[in-house]
Parts: structure tokens; C-alpha cells; sequence
């Protein structure tokens, strides 16, 4: 039962997050049939926007857990949303600081004065996406904390279509400012359905959510467990990156399989974030009750439900592999390549997936710090031996240590898991002990 709710709420939110990466493919090939110049710009900035971007998401998801515990308290879940939108403010501006120094960064990074003043006002466009992502998010953050995905999927798809349209017709024309108007327009418009979504859902009805004063110390309670959430994906990011310099120290062809194969397993992994996304309000109720082994029970839903996802997809990937592939590279030797090394992409991504759940298991029960020291260690450790890896064993062996890291964090988070969830308490919630087994 448990499984079927999970799957079901997880289907709209999967559709959103596919919808928004297919969105971003557009402006990229809108762009490179552009000018060269005016995607190298594109592609720098992009590089700065897209992990800042993603923390500030991650720090959003740290509302998730508190707006599910209120599910049945309208006022105290007004309380929350105000909250959560001062939080969304305050890491929307500061991640916005850092996308405007994107022109500052290039310059002491050395890319090259043609390619920075191709930019133009494209990073203060990213950068006031940025800054709406943060207003988006906080009520984005709260609607899948309700489960209420629809609405999720109503304001992702819109964003999307909206970032299309626009881009077709913007860039031609105006070329890079083109692309960071229909991005800015992007996330307003995913801002403001979301919003209104929120302001819909029956248990808000009647009540004020306008910001008025910040609650200081319930958006540090937020903030407690939204900013190792950052922290999380900031570190995977730099792991991440660092392999793919390894893979380009390999030779060219490499740097080009590694990139084909990344891109390919995001698609699959995307479904785990679903998963993990509607796995928020069953802990909840979890949470509220003090229930250890609900609590489990939802996780070990969750794993069922995203490695079945991961298995459907790959074995898709693996039956539709002549006609993926190709819409990646035109290269046949490429494809060759990408195809031999689709076992290991999907060992690779079915543990990642298994992490991300637990991961989501742990936000549900506001224990996002292990998570954290979890990521440096392992995606540390990784970090530093995959350039020694990649010429040892090639590409084959970067990847088979990057699935022998997941192996270690689905290995490590299940375990802060057993150990955290044993806090709950019946009628304690979050916090107080309970001797378990």
C-alpha cells in the first residue's frame, strides 16, 4: 500500500523534474545555433548558476519535514510557510550575489576577455532567477511537503513551456540576453502558479501568508536542516566535477562517453528524487507520532518503489539504447563506447538512487548533518583518487569507483538511519530517545 502511494505521488513530481531539464537542453541548442561566443558565455555562467541554484533548492528542502508535521494545524503550518519564505529570501539573495560575480570569478578563473564580454547583463538576469528560485522554492517546498504534486507539476510545466516558447523566440534575436530573459521569466512564472497553488490547498484557506515579521528562530530551526542540505549537493557537484576532469585527462573520446553517460544516468536518477520528494509526507505523520517503525517502513517503501523506477528505465535505456544514444552524440565510435559501458552506468545509478532515498529518509526526520560529513568523506576521499584511477584503469575504472562510493553511502546513510530513527519516540517526535529492538 505504502508503495503505491509513494509511486503515485512521485509520477508528478519525476514529470516536472524531466520537464525542467528538457527546458534547459533548449536553450543550450537555441544558443549554439546562435553564435560560439555567445554559448561559451552561456556555458561559463551556466556553471556557477547551476550548483548555486541547486543549494538553494536543497536549503528549501530543509522546510519539507515541518510543513508535513503540520499537516493538521493550519495555523501553526501559516506560521511555517511565512517562515519558509523569509528562508527562501535570504539564500535566494545570497545565492544571487554569487551568480552576479560570475563576470569577477571568470576573470581570476582566466577564461578568456571575448567570452566574459559576450556576456553582457546575462549573470544579473541568472542572478535574479536565482533570488525568484529562492520564493519558488519556498513554495514548492511546501506543497510537496502536503503532497500535493499536481500542483508541483502544474508550476514546473508551466515554468518549462514558458522557457521554451520564450526561447525559441527570444534568443534568435537577442542572442545570450534573450536566454537569461526567458529563464528569469521561467522561474516567476513557476514562482507565482506555485503560489497561487499553495494559496488553493483547503488547509490554508482563510489564512494571511504574507511575510510580515521573520521568526528568527524558527527559520534558524529551517535553516538547520535546509543548509547541510546545501552543503550535500555543493560537495556532490565538486566530486562530480573532478571526475569529469578525470575523464578528460583520459583522452578526448573519454571526456566525451563520461559526459554522454552522466547526462543519461541523471535521467534515470531523477526518478529517485521523486521518490524521495513524495516519501516527505509519510514521514511526517511518522515524525508526529513518535512511530520508529513506520518510519522504516516508509524508507523500505521508498527503496522499492525507486529501485523498481531505476530497473524500468535502465532496462528502457537498454532496449531503446540504438535510438537514445544517437540524440547524445552522432558519433558512431561514441556510441559504441556509451553503449559497453551501460552495466556499470547502471550499477552506478541504481545505489546512487538507493542513497537519495534514505537521504530524503533522513530529511524526514530532520537529520541532514550525517548526510553531509558523509559526502565530504566518501565524495572527498573519491575526489582524490580518481585522477590516479583514471589512468590506471581508464574510463571503466573511474566509473567502478564512483559505483563502489555509492556503494559506501547507501551502506553509510542506511546506518545513520537505523541510528537516527531510533530517536522517535512515540508521542516524543524528533529528538527524544527510545530504546528500539
Amino acid at each position: 500500500m505504502k508503495d503505491r502511494v509513494i509511486a503515485g505521488a512521485a509520477l508528478p513530481l519525476y514529470l516536472t523534474l524531466i520537464a525542467s531539464s528538457a527546458g534547459a537542453v533548449v536553450d543550450t541548442a537555441v544558443l549554439g545555433r546562435h553564435a560560439t561566443a555567445s554559448l561559451a558565455a552561456f556555458a561559463v555562467a551556466i556553471a556557477v548558476f547551476n550548483p548555486v541554484s541547486a543549494a538553494v533548492a536543497g536549503a528549501l528542502r530543509g522546510v519539507m519535514p515541518f510543513v508535513a508535521e503540520k499537516d493538521d494545524d493550519p495555523d501553526g503550518l501559516a506560521d511555517v510557510v511565512r517562515s519558509g519564505m523569509w528562508l527562501g529570501v535570504t539564500v535566494g539573495f545570497l545565492g544571487a550575489l554569487v551568480v552576479a560575480a560570475v563576470p569577477l570569478l571568470g576573470r581570476i578563473a582566466g577564461v578568456p576577455g571575448v567570452t566574459l564580454d559576450a556576456m553582457g547583463g546575462f549573470p544579473y538576469l541568472l542572478a535574479a532567477a536565482v533570488f525568484v528560485l529562492g520564493l519558488s522554492m519556498s513554495a514548492t517546498s511546501t506543497l510537496v511537503g502536503l503532497g500535493r504534486g499536481k500542483a508541483v507539476m502544474r508550476s514546473g510545466l508551466a515554468g518549462t513551456g514558458a522557457a521554451v516558447v520564450l526561447s525559441l523566440s527570444l534568443v534568435p534575436r537577442l542572442g545570450l540576453p534573450g536566454a537569461g530573459v526567458a529563464m528569469l521569466a521561467s522561474v516567476a512564472i513557476n514562482a507565482c502558479v506555485a503560489h497561487l497553488g499553495l494559496r488553493r490547498a483547503p488547509i490554508l484557506a482563510g489564512r494571511s501568508l504574507r511575510l510580515g515579521r521573520p521568526r528568527f528562530h524558527e527559520i534558524y530551526r529551517f535553516a538547520r536542516v535546509g543548509i547541510p542540505l546545501a552543503g550535500t549537493v555543493l560537495l556532490k557537484f565538486a566530486s562530480l566535477g573532478v571526475l569529469t576532469f578525470a575523464a578528460a585527462r583520459i583522452s578526448t573520446d573519454a571526456a566525451a562517453v563520461h559526459s554522454v553517460c552522466m547526462s543519461l544516468a541523471n535521467l534515470i536518477f531523477t526518478a529517485a528524487v521523486a521518490v524521495g520528494q513524495a516519501l516527505i509526507p509519510l514521514m511526517g505523520q511518522s515524525l508526529k507520532e513518535g512511530d520508529v517503525w513506520d518510519a522504516r517502513r516508509n524508507v523500505a517503501a521508498g527503496l522499492r518503489v525507486a529501485f523498481g523506477a531505476v530497473a524500468v528505465l535502465g532496462l528502457l535505456l537498454v532496449a531503446l539504447r540504438g535510438v537514445v544514444i544517437p540524440v547524445f552524440t552522432s558519433d558512431a565510435g561514441i556510441q559504441r563506447l556509451v553503449r559497453g559501458q551501460l552495466p556499470l552506468l547502471l550499477v552506478v545509478v541504481a545505489f546512487d538512487a538507493l542513497q537519495a532515498v534514505v537521504g530524503f529518509g533522513m530529511i524526514g526526520i530532520k537529520r541532514t548533518l550525517p548526510s553531509l560529513v558523509r559526502f565530504a568523506v566518501v565524495g572527498g576521499s573519491l575526489a582524490v583518487v580518481a585522477v590516479p584511477v583514471a589512468e590506471a584503469r581508464g574510463l571503466t575504472g573511474l566509473w567502478g569507483a564512483l559505483a563502489f562510493a555509492n556503494v559506501l553511502l547507501v551502506v553509510g546513510q542506511l546506518t545513520s538511519f537505523r541510528r537516527h530513527s531510533a530517536l522517535l519516540a512515540v508521542g516524543g517526535g524528533a529528538g527524544a530517545p527510545v530504546r528500539v529492538g
